[in-house]
């Protein structure tokens, strides 16, 4: 039996044995995936933080002490003018509230106090100055636009920003509007409009219904004191104007009344009819002071008619002459003359007092609370109305 061939070894390689000393690292690799597989399947999943919180962490921790120390100062500064605010909003809120009740407005009014820090001011129980604006203040038959105030060394009366029972207003400046836009539409029933002439003056002009007739009005009011908290109006020049016909104006005097205007009167001398029905009256006649054989021979002539009306001195004598009065019996000649007699009738009612309260702007301040005292300093007209400056001191507010 032959015999078997003999194994042959084939010679080892070094580099084999080198790697063979070595750790495998495809096994490493896979030992170490693993063993993350096996702490990721224990700890519970969350998502990915973005944001880059620790490194402003480690930032922050990187800042020395004094840098530290400045921003908790900044902190604490911010947090207290952020509570100084607080209770000076507060505050302002509780006195409008007050004054509101004490004046007995209609809307609580702006309260602005001035300063800062507040909380020191009220820990001292005085504030150096507050401004309060009043709108729409009711004063008798109008309303004043605005009353501004400005309050200097207010003496507090509470225990803390929240607590503030009442206050002292030891000195006070104020001014007080009365616009012509708010007068023109409480008192421009009527149609009338006023507008500022100079200091102290101003005029109304506009449109005023008589007894069914829409009469153009003019008047001229001077604004003056009247006393410590009251203005005045001083009406004057009223005139109610009827159409190119004729001119009322309310009073006693020989230049008021009512008077025909010039055009009407030179319009006698074109209009025979309206001449002569004016020469009938011997009441009329006797007042201009025309000699009756002049009448006589004008109602019988035209051309003598038309002399005589168309002389200067007739016709300035009739201007001049009150119809308010003698007409009021002769309402043939009102009507030949194109005058409605209920309108003179409404005009001879309309005196000078009725007129003039119904155009006057007159008004007294409101009574301030507290045992203090407020002064009219001046009154002025200006373009956009009347303004009134006031003084003030001793004003007490709440408790």
């Amino acid at each position: 039996m032959p015999e078997a061939p003999a194994e042959t070894t084939a010679p080892l390689n070094p580099y084999d044995e080198l790697g063979a000393l070595a750790p495998n690292p495809l096994e490493e690799f896979l030992h170490e995936t693993a063993d993350d597989d096996a702490d990721d399947s224990e700890a519970p999943w969350q998502p990915p933080n973005h944001r880059r919180g620790s490194r402003r962490r480690n930032r922050f921790a990187g800042l020395p002490i004094a840098g530290k120390l400045v921003v908790a100062l900044l902190v604490a500064t911010a947090f207290l003018a952020l509570g100084d605010r607080w209770a000076l909003l507060y505050a302002e809120h509780e006195a409008a509230e007050k004054l509101k009740e004490s004046m007995h407005l209609s809307a609580a009014p702006e309260v602005d106090i001035e300063g800062f820090p507040f909380l020191t001011q009220v820990l001292d129980q005085r504030i150096d100055k507050v401004k309060v604006t009043v709108p729409d203040v009711a004063a008798d038959r109008i309303s004043l636009a605005q009353v501004t105030a400005t309050a200097n060394d207010v003496q507090i009366n509470g225990d803390g920003p929240t607590d503030i029972k009442g206050a002292l207003i030891r000195e006070m400046h104020g001014e007080v509007l009365l616009s012509f836009e708010d007068l023109n539409r409480e008192l421009g029933a009527s149609q009338v409009t006023f507008s500022g002439h100079g200091r102290d003056q101003v005029l109304a002009r506009g449109t005023l219904p008589v007894a069914g007739h829409d009469l153009k009005v003019r008047a001229d009011a001077r604004i003056q004191r009247n006393g410590d908290r009251g203005i005045s109006t001083d009406i004057g020049r009223m005139s109610l104007q009827i159409g190119d016909l004729a001119t009322y104006r309310p009073g006693v005097r020989d230049s008021e009344g009512l008077h025909l205007s010039r055009s009407s009167v030179e319009k006698l001398n074109e209009e025979t009819a309206k001449a002569k029905a004016l020469l009938s009256v011997p009441s009329i006649v006797k007042r201009i002071g025309v000699p009756d054989s002049v009448i006589s021979a004008a109602l019988q002539s035209d051309a003598k008619l038309n002399e005589l009306v168309g002389s200067p001195r007739f016709i300035n004598d009739v201007m001049g002459l009150n119809l308010i009065d003698v007409a009021m019996g002769h309402p043939e000649l009102l009507k030949k003359l194109g005058l409605d007699p209920a309108l003179l009738k409404g005009l001879s009612e309309l005196t000078r007092p009725v007129l003039a309260d119904r155009l006057t702007l007159a008004f007294r301040l409101p009574k301030l609370p507290g045992a203090g005292n407020v002064w009219l300093k001046d009154v002025s007209v200006q373009k956009d109305g009347i303004r009134v400056q006031l003084i003030g001191a001793g004003l007490g507010i709440g408790n």
